[in-house]
């Protein structure tokens, strides 16, 4: 597969300092928010459910969702596939999610084989399920898969945070913010999550889980 894989804060470490270098408002950036954090996550079926859970709402309110599925035992493949709708409705699932749920769940990732994919032929096949997105997959890539050059080109706090960060005059789009973190490679995962820690200094709310 070939591509640069974070497995620990030393990583991590290393595109801050990459970045640093690169640009000095990065520099500043990560003085001012301190430590990084590492924000690797396990692989499978449970993050990518999380991960659909989160979509269009807030940290606060997923993370509730989510709290309330886990003291349910709706978080594996066989557990949703088999759920009612009163079910999954008492976890706190709207329809929709019930629906997007449910896919992943009849989807049967093999998420072994996702570890040898390169990051593009990831987000192509988690892509296909319905309910997964663009976000949610390269989120998936980031953190649960440790790719170390994939970033959230979509995400409004990322967008929100390169705007103050770098003194646009407006909130980058997705095309520009494709464009602009072309120039963080081969960090742009590391970039993030600065992105995301400066997000939450400079707005005093959590932009992701």
């Amino acid at each position: 597969m070939g591509e640069r894989i974070i497995k620990g804060d030393t990583c991590v470490l290393e595109g801050a300092r990459w970045l640093a270098e690169y640009d000095s408002r990065f520099k500043r950036a990560i003085v001012e928010i301190g430590p990084l954090p590492l924000r690797l996550k396990e692989e499978g079926f449970a993050q990518l459910l999380n991960a659909i859970i989160g979509q269009q709402v807030s940290v606060a309110s997923a993370n509730a969702i989510w709290a309330r599925m886990e003291g349910l035992n709706l978080t594996s493949e066989d557990r949703i596939a088999h759920a009612s709708d009163e079910d999954l409705r008492a976890g706190g699932l709207s329809g929709q999610k019930m629906r997007y749920s449910r896919a992943l769940a009849e989807a049967r990732i093999d998420y072994t084989a996702l570890r040898d994919m390169p990051s593009d032929e990831v987000i192509k096949t988690l892509t296909q399920v319905t309910g997964i997105g663009q976000w949610t997959a390269e989120i998936y890539a980031m953190f649960s898969l440790g790719r170390a050059d994939v970033f959230a080109h979509g995400d409004l706090a990322l967008q929100e945070a390169a705007k103050d960060l770098l003194g646009l005059p407006e909130r980058p789009k997705e095309k520009q913010m494709r464009e602009i973190a072309g120039d963080w490679s081969p960090w742009r995962s590391v970039a993030a999550r600065v992105l995301w820690a400066y997000y939450r200094v400079v707005k005093s709310r959590e932009g992701i889980r």
